[in-house]
């Protein structure tokens, strides 16, 4: 069923990179996807799949925005984003830096360097992960660019590499 999106539509966004690779004798990120299936399974439009990490990914060409798939997520990493915004964060971890970066190969470590490169000011650093207001956010993707961790994309592939 094609559903007729008025821009700037809005579609889910899975909040984890899928570099959560627990080390030996360590546990992995408590925060990103567990690969439970319960959006995949709520989403009637198909929109939801796991990437080859085992990490839900949303087709945003049928995302319809009908928030089945935040409300089922155990671990509330799933959020409603506007497209217009194609810069996102796709990490949800709360821990610090050095435990950030044993626990994710591509987890926030919360440097801040995004937050200091950002013009607008609309990266805040909360609980150790980036975040970005994405009413004040101008897609400049300046911050996806100093990004170390390159945990902040864009997801037209311009400014970092499609993941």
């Amino acid at each position: 069923m094609a559903v007729k999106k008025k821009f700037p539509y809005r579609a889910a966004l899975v909040a984890c990179n899928g570099g959560c690779r627990a080390v030996k004798g360590e546990e992995g990120c408590a925060d990103g996807c567990i690969g439970c299936g319960a959006c995949v399974d709520a989403c009637k439009f198909g929109a939801i799949s796991f990437n080859e990490y085992g990490v839900a990914e949303v087709d945003e060409t049928k995302c319809i925005a009908c928030k089945k798939c935040t409300k089922v997520c155990p671990q509330q990493i799933i959020h409603i984003h506007e497209c217009a915004n194609y810069i996102v964060v796709k990490c949800s971890s709360r821990s610090k830096g050095a435990v950030a970066k044993k626990q994710c190969e591509a987890g926030c470590i919360g440097c801040g360097i995004c937050e200091k490169t950002c013009t607008a000011q609309a990266v805040k650093v909360t609980d150790n992960c980036a975040v970005i207001d994405e009413d004040v956010c101008l897609s400049c993707g300046m911050c996806s660019v100093k990004c170390p961790r390159h945990v902040i994309h864009d997801l037209r592939g311009i400014l970092t590499p499609i993941r």
